[in-house]
């Protein structure tokens, strides 16, 4: 069975959209009419009716669990200044962090831009490397067939991820139909490990902003060196970690430490879900998104600074105390956390000048490590050490590793003229003569101006992609007869492959 809350560790009492829930079928039941409005097949939210709702800035329906209400927003000219800084960055990207990795820290507590978040990710996370290191790799995962017991658990987890979103709104849409893939290949890449259900809303949240390849990398980089051990069948690296923040706990808010020691609550009732995923079932999307900013710039350190801070928020006076006098209010209270705690600026404020450091964690990881081996024998399933950040995963790269090239923002037709060919048009070399702005890819400064206009649409976020730009088949068909598909989510039609999408979320 896939490895959920339930089955390995203290049971936390049912709340709703925990991840440790009953699975049902994808196929309709006796219910299925209560629900056919979210349930209809379909492509996109269009298909399910859904044309006619609103749709909040970051992909969920208004007025559903997931949406937010309206929110203070950048200045437009600030977002334009950031974008442009960024795509400074992404173009140089191994310079910056060889010398210049505060300033990239920086900007990261600032919050990246909208338009660029999704190729940010993959940079500070290491997936572009590692994608570019392994071409093909997921493709051929992807083309595998599954291994029965993992798919089935998969499919019925699918439609529990973001259900109000846009892009997993609709059963067998392109959304759930990618998140299936990526979950299925990492079952392929790592058999050892097999499936937890709290990859899926990880993974769901990387669809939201690239395609399933780099999603799928970003993944490995995630369950491989920011939280090794946490998707593991034991789940032990999750528990080490509950001591290791009640400890931290101690140091940040003795009242809060206090409290909880006095009602004897396991950690893992409370920080198994936010550290599992990232605080994505847990915080206002907008919040989420800043988390996650911080948390590939910087590793796991933003995990426990967040939930720190919200433990402190939640219990650390005597007159928030009073209110809790047994375990049932205490948990009910960290479930229910105040809206202006987990407001953004508020808690994004607080997360940056907690002060936790990577020293503290691993110092404090050495000792809960010895003291479990003394309670309970060695580990079962021993992790990797984890890595704190993009600076770490950068410099543990092994061995020379091909510099990051960024893939450009508009694809030209064939027949186009390309930078450094004979049959130049003259208006071509004129364009090359007139100042021009900061490049916005490296690799393409010579194009025409509407190839320029088209770049700078992209940069500000314009996710079309090129109308005169075939979908390719991603899947060709075997004319002796391949094995059947394992699922009807193996492959997505609707869904572009890797190649042709990858600059749709810039």
């Amino acid at each position: 069975m896939a490895k959920s809350f339930e089955e390995n560790g203290p049971r936390a009492p049912a709340a709703q959209g925990s991840l440790s829930g009953t699975r049902e079928s994808l196929a309709p039941g006796p219910d299925a009419a209560a629900a056919d409005e979210l349930s209809s097949l379909g492509s996109d939210s269009e298909t399910n009716g859904f044309a006619e709702r609103r749709i909040d800035k970051f992909g969920f329906i208004v007025g559903s669990q997931g949406a937010e209400s309206p929110l203070e927003e950048v200045p437009l000219e600030v977002l334009r200044q950031r974008e442009s800084k960024w795509l400074d960055m992404l173009n140089n990207w191994d310079k910056w962090m060889a010398k210049k990795h505060k300033k990239i820290r920086l900007r990261c507590q600032k919050g990246i831009p909208p338009s660029l978040r999704g190729r940010a990710w993959q940079y500070l996370s290491g997936g572009k490397v590692k994608l570019q290191q392994n071409p093909g790799k997921f493709d051929e995962l992807d083309m595998s067939p599954g291994d029965p017991k993992w798919l089935d658990v998969i499919e019925r987890d699918l439609h529990r991820q973001f259900p109000f979103h846009e892009m997993f709104v609709s059963r067998g849409g392109h959304g759930q139909q990618d998140l299936f893939r990526v979950l299925k290949a990492y079952t392929l890449y790592r058999p050892e490990e097999g499936y937890c259900q709290a990859q899926a809303p990880i993974a769901a949240v990387l669809l939201m902003h690239m395609p399933a390849e780099q999603a799928f990398w970003c993944l490995v980089q995630i369950c491989e060196k920011y939280l090794p051990g946490y998707y593991s069948e034991k789940l032990e690296a999750i528990q080490l970690d509950g001591e290791i923040l009640f400890s931290l706990l101690q140091k940040v808010s003795p009242v809060a430490h206090k409290h909880l020691s006095q009602q004897k609550i396991d950690p893992l009732l409370y920080m198994t879900e936010w550290f599992m995923c990232a605080f994505s079932r847990t915080l206002p999307w907008s919040s989420v998104l800043r988390v996650w900013d911080m948390f590939f710039c910087e590793g796991v350190k933003i995990i426990f600074r967040v939930g720190l801070v919200l433990l402190k928020q939640a219990l650390g006076s005597p007159e928030k105390v009073r209110g809790c006098q047994g375990q049932y209010e205490t948990i009910e209270r960290l479930r229910s956390l105040n809206p202006k705690v987990m407001q953004e600026a508020f808690l994004v404020q607080e997360v940056v000048e907690l002060p936790v450091t990577e020293r503290q964690i691993e110092r404090e990881h050495l000792i809960q490590l010895r003291r479990w081996q003394e309670t309970r024998g060695e580990l079962q399933c021993p992790s990797p050490p984890r890595l704190h950040g993009a600076k770490a995963i950068l410099e543990a790269e092994p061995g020379p590793r091909p510099s990051l090239q960024p893939s450009p923002s508009i694809r030209l037709p064939l027949d186009a003229p390309l930078s450094g060919s004979k049959g130049k048009s003259k208006a071509s070399k004129q364009v090359q003569k007139e100042p021009r702005e900061p490049a916005r890819e490296s690799g393409q400064r010579d194009q025409p101006p509407a190839a320029s206009q088209a770049k700078a649409a992209a940069a500000a976020g314009d996710a079309s992609p090129p109308q005169d730009m075939p979908v390719q088949d991603p899947a060709p068909q075997d004319p002796q007869g391949s094995a059947p598909r394992d699922s009807a989510h193996h492959r997505s039609r609707e869904s572009l492959t890797s190649q042709e999408s990858e600059d749709t979320y810039l």
